[in-house]
């Protein structure tokens, strides 16, 4: 069975990320059992300092925190699951600081046109990306997506992307909510009645599409 290692990384117990991750993790359950989340705001993890000590010790020489063995479990994961709001351009700095002790995942060399990044072992992974945000623009994204795209290049040509991103999403659980909640909500965000009917349906197939996605990964 496929390991999944998810991060749900919403401050908000019913945020609309943690929802397509529910919906995700429940089509993934129908095939495998191996399904672990870690809340980042829960979870003890220092802050990277760049102190290039990786590129010696092959892992992170930060101590006394619970790297160790979360990097272990990315490490067996199949299946890497990064669900978050779309805050200011980026991820919650929670998540964003476990991201970047992926650093200590590979080898760094300033070379004189740039730095080339070497993993410690090639990945072969699937990084799923589940994003929500309030802008009725998915550009709003793209810096996080630009973020991934390279990370997965790097720790091995064999990791696959797979980004699921809702849009006009600002209020808990907005993405599973009917359109009757719909219509009472939208005149308060000073949106227009008439986005209600095609919202809904783009939101009904975000939840499937979620679904669908974790279904198909975990039986391969």
């Amino acid at each position: 069975m496929k390991n999944v290692l998810a991060f749900s990384g919403s401050p908000r117990s019913q945020g609309n990320s943690v929802v397509m991750l529910n919906n995700f993790l429940k089509g993934a359950s129908e095939n495998t059992e191996n399904i672990v989340i870690v809340n980042p705001y829960k979870a003890k993890i220092n802050y990277c300092t760049g102190c290039l000590r990786c590129n010696m010790l092959k892992e992170c020489s930060i101590r006394n925190d619970d790297w160790k063995e979360l990097s272990e479990k990315i490490l067996a994961a199949d299946i890497l699951v990064f669900a978050a709001p779309v805050y200011f351009h980026h991820l919650p700095a929670p998540l964003k600081n476990i991201v970047d002790r992926f650093r200590s995942f590979v080898n760094v060399q300033i070379t004189e046109k740039g730095i080339d990044h070497t993993p410690w072992k090639k990945w072969n992974k699937d990084f799923v990306v589940i994003l929500s945000m309030g802008s009725s623009d998915d550009v709003d994204a793209e810096p996080i997506i630009d973020l991934f795209k390279y990370m997965t290049e790097i720790l091995g040509s064999k990791n696959r992307l797979h980004i699921i991103k809702g849009t006009r999403l600002a209020i808990s659980r907005q993405v599973e909510r009917s359109k009757e909640e719909l219509e009472i909500l939208y005149p308060k965000l000073n949106l227009p009645l008439h986005l209600v009917e095609s919202d809904y349906e783009k939101n009904q197939q975000l939840l499937l599409d979620c679904a669908d996605l974790g279904r198909d990964l975990s039986i391969k």
